[in-house]
């Protein structure tokens, strides 16, 4: 049984093209609008240094939503969609469509399914071209989200994705829009391996070694894609951490990834590049398992519709 996340059979060479190009970006785009707030309380949480400046325990999940919705209303918690949708549609519509393409291509020079570790360094090999395509937008997405936690002289005030860009260009320079590129090569290369990667692995186990209790169904799909979201999360949260204050911070704040890793140890100890982790998780599971369910939609109406 083929055990992909994006199966490829019965489409013609351009649906394939397509399918591989477009529709993870879609289903990644419509996933995280439904998970963007939890993404914003996320990096609020990773970016706070005040707590640790003071000595006080920073605040968990529940109190800087609260303050988020105190202070800029419901509305703020969807600061930033724009470069969500802009991110999602560039890095994950890269890292689905090269995921899928070079899986196809090593499973038929090898004539078998791949295993775990083949998975993995494709996923990787993906994740690290969608990083690369997706940082932009990705420095605009942190950016507008981190916004709202800054005093009223210091923030950017960005209208929208577009005004970020043509702003950031103009102001810092185009090397601006790839701050924070090398964290954001490595947090996309262990994060496709965490979701996609290990949702092909986790789905494999469960429909061969369960004694059928498991079947191709959404049970399956949503426990894979639960498993996976973990998996992702304990990957990638220390580097994204580092990612994060790398693109919210001034440019020239730190010299390398390196430096902003260890300057934040220094200052607020290890369990630092481990701040929100639990809304990483939140966001990453839901959004793990919206994605592949919208996907398996989108491709059941692409193959209906357009074919």
């Amino acid at each position: 049984m083929n055990c992909s996340c994006l199966p490829s059979t019965c489409l013609s060479e351009s649906q394939l093209s397509f399918s591989r190009l477009a529709l993870g970006g879609m289903a990644s785009m419509m996933a995280a609008s439904c998970t963007h707030p939890l993404d914003l309380l996320k990096v609020r949480m990773q970016t706070n240094k005040a707590a640790a400046k003071a000595g006080s325990k920073p605040p968990g999940l529940l109190p800087t939503g609260r303050g988020v919705v105190a202070k800029e209303g419901i509305r703020g918690l969807y600061r930033g969609l724009s470069a969500s949708m802009l991110r999602q549609g560039t890095y994950s519509s890269t890292r689905f469509a090269s995921y899928d393409f070079l899986k196809s291509k090593l499973v038929a020079s090898r004539g078998r399914e791949l295993v775990t570790w083949e998975r993995v360094a494709v996923a990787m090999a993906a994740g690290g071209l969608g990083g690369i395509v997706g940082t932009p937008a990705d420095v605009c997405n942190v950016r507008m989200q981190d916004d709202g936690r800054l005093p009223p002289a210091q923030r950017r005030n960005y209208k929208n994705v577009v005004d970020a860009i043509f702003r950031i260009v103009r102001t810092e320079g185009l090397g601006s829009l790839y701050a924070g590129l090398g964290p954001n090569i490595n947090r996309a290369m262990l994060m496709t391996a965490g979701q996609l990667a290990s949702y092909d692995s986790f789905k494999h186990l469960l429909l061969h070694n369960t004694n059928n209790i498991f079947t191709d169904n959404i049970v399956t799909h949503f426990t894979a894609s639960t498993l996976a979201g973990g998996v992702a999360t304990v990957l990638t949260q220390p580097v994204d951490v580092i990612k994060t204050r790398i693109m919210a911070s001034p440019p020239g704040t730190f010299s390398s990834a390196l430096a902003c890793g260890l300057e934040t140890v220094r200052a607020e100890g290890l369990a630092a590049l481990y701040k929100g982790t639990l809304p990483a998780f939140a966001r990453l599971a839901p959004q793990t398992i919206l994605t592949f369910v919208f996907l398996e939609q989108l491709r059941r109406l692409h193959k209906k519709y357009l074919a």
